[in-house]
């Protein structure tokens, strides 16, 4: 996924407290979902900036020499611009691109249809 065409902002933005609990009806279920989502987005870019950087790795064990490489300058640069996973997250949000579902309620749902 390529998080850089995001239209999530890169500082923060308030937002209108009520246009997040609308779809859940609860702020603190919102919240929940919004953060289990940004940590899903986290270890997502930490897995594609390993992968990236594990081309430059060099095995020496000498401490002495440092090598700057301009590539690997660029990559670390380009995952630093990126809108933080929360900002993602919430942007996805509130554009309903999150699936999300609560299990205690099917079960609820499933016992009600059973009666």
């Amino acid at each position: 996924m390529d998080y850089k065409k995001s239209k999530a902002p890169v500082n923060t933005v308030t937002r209108n407290i009520m246009d997040l609990c609308e779809e859940t009806g609860n702020i603190y279920e919102s919240v929940a979902i919004i953060s289990k989502r940004a940590n899903q987005i986290s270890v997502q870019i930490k897995e594609d900036l390993s992968k990236k950087l594990a081309e430059f790795a060099s095995y020496n064990d000498s401490l002495e020499e440092v090598f700057e490489n301009r590539e690997q300058i660029e990559i670390s640069r380009y995952y630093e611009k990126l809108p933080k996973p929360v900002l993602l997250a919430t942007e996805e949000f509130v554009e309903n691109q999150v699936y999300w579902r609560d299990p205690s309620k099917d079960v609820a749902m499933n016992s009600n249809k059973e009666n």
